[in-house]
């Protein structure tokens, strides 16, 4: 398994593991979140690249407009949600809704197909068959 397929798997297993019941809606926006995150850092070393350090999450998630070219309104999207989670995991509980968490979802699914298809149009030797 390549490192771009592993990235993908991560971020399967995180969507599926999202839709647990009995989870808070805090804990299921990070599980998708980071299903999110892992395919943007699967996107942006397929082109080539690596985020720096500082302001990793916000780096990777920006770099899609220049990998992938996603669409503005979903990197503002994933920015929100970037935001939210901080907010959620280290400094309020319960400020994520149940819809917000679903949204995070659907979204994080949205760009882990895009990621793959973008990979196998422009880097298919990175995924196997």
């Amino acid at each position: 398994m390549s490192r771009f397929e592993a990235l993908l798997a991560v971020a399967d297993r995180d969507l599926r593991d999202c839709q647990v019941a009995g989870l808070s809606s805090d804990w299921r926006l990070n599980i998708a979140y980071n299903a999110a995150l892992q395919a943007a850092t699967a996107a942006l070393g397929a082109a080539g690249y690596r985020a720096a350090r500082e302001s990793h999450h916000f780096r990777v998630l920006q770099s899609l407009a220049h990998t992938t070219g996603a669409d503005p309104g979903l990197v503002a999207q994933l920015d929100k949600f970037r935001k939210k989670r901080n907010i959620g995991g280290y400094e309020r509980v319960g400020t994520i809704s149940d819809h917000e968490a679903e949204e995070m979802s659907l979204l994080a699914g949205t760009l882990r197909r895009e990621v793959e298809q973008w990979i196998r149009t422009n880097r298919p030797e990175l995924l196997g068959a």
